[in-house]
């Protein structure tokens, strides 16, 4: 038995410009981008609802409507299929509205990820709750989130998601200074640095897009003054709550991940995770592979 509470609600920030993906996304959100024939969106969700979350609230903008729509019904299209008898293709449709109670509240001055997950202080009252970043996923045959609420569950505080990085790349995140604990995959993080230059970078572990916070982490974002770009980060909120004790809504730990993310935030590592979701379907891969072979040879051949 724990002292501390069940982690049941999970906020996903999802009102970022994706100008990064422009002209694609002028009108169509980034999270909506598809992953072979799935939006990239759609695996968080089920990434939370896997972990044992059934409340999601999605944190939204500006032209972002096609996100509530995919995750509602679409009677017409349910009708269509039914018709046809197309059944496989009509579980593929309800899929998505039958994942969880979905929740929408828009971010109207786009501030940062502190000021995104400060707009789900009214959702989430006073539970613990899960941050995830669309733009991070995670091979489902990793369960990092799941073990990231079990430490919270256990420990109590704030859970951060950490992995390892070549130092040239800790100057592009979020950046941790560690401590061991008696758990292998578990440290206790003492500070947090956003961005920091090489030289200066506390570590190799990097955050990436997976927290689990404790409630008193409002109070302290309602503090935190805006940092590089005018942007309140949530990193700043969490190195405050790092050098609390339990009353205070401390401490931070880390979860070491080793599995597999996939960064679908730039355009490679998008077209990457493409490929590689693409190669472990059965219904694609039997064709897809020996057309790479046959591509990449004939591209070898021109270069």
């Amino acid at each position: 038995m724990t002292d501390f509470p069940h982690v049941t609600k999970a906020v996903v920030p999802a009102a970022g410009l994706g100008t990064r993906f422009l002209p694609a996304t002028k009108a169509t959100p980034k999270e909506m981008l598809p992953i072979v024939d799935k939006p990239a969106i759609q695996y968080v969700v089920e990434e939370a609802v896997a972990s044992g979350l059934s409340d999601v609230l999605m944190i939204t903008g500006r032209s972002k409507r096609s996100i509530e729509d995919h995750f509602d019904r679409a009677y017409e299209l349910e009708e269509a299929l039914s018709a046809k008898g197309d059944r496989e293709r009509l579980a593929q449709v309800r899929e998505s509205s039958d994942l969880a109670a979905m929740h929408y509240v828009r971010q109207g001055d786009p501030r940062g990820l502190g000021h995104a997950v400060l707009c789900a202080a009214a959702h989430v009252g006073k539970e613990p709750f899960a941050v995830l970043l669309g733009d991070d996923l995670i091979d489902p045959r990793d369960p990092l989130l799941t073990r990231m609420i079990e430490v919270r569950e256990r420990l109590g505080g704030s859970v951060v998601a950490l992995m390892e990085v070549d130092p040239a790349q800790v100057s592009s995140y979020g950046c941790a200074a560690i401590e061991p604990t008696d758990a292998d995959d578990v440290v206790r993080v003492t500070d947090l640095v956003e961005k920091p230059p090489v030289e200066e970078a506390p570590s190799r572990w990097i955050i990436i897009g997976r927290y689990v916070c404790a409630p008193e982490v409002f109070d302290v974002l309602r503090e935190t003054p805006p940092g590089r770009g005018g942007e309140i980060q949530l990193t700043d909120a969490l190195k405050v709550l790092a050098q609390r004790d339990a009353a205070g809504g401390g401490p931070v730990h880390g979860v070491l991940f080793r599995g597999s993310r996939y960064d679908t935030g730039n355009k490679l590592d998008y077209l990457r995770t493409v490929v590689q979701f693409a190669l472990e379907r059965d219904d694609l891969a039997a064709e897809l592979v020996p057309w790479l072979r046959d591509f990449l040879a004939k591209y070898d051949e021109g270069a």
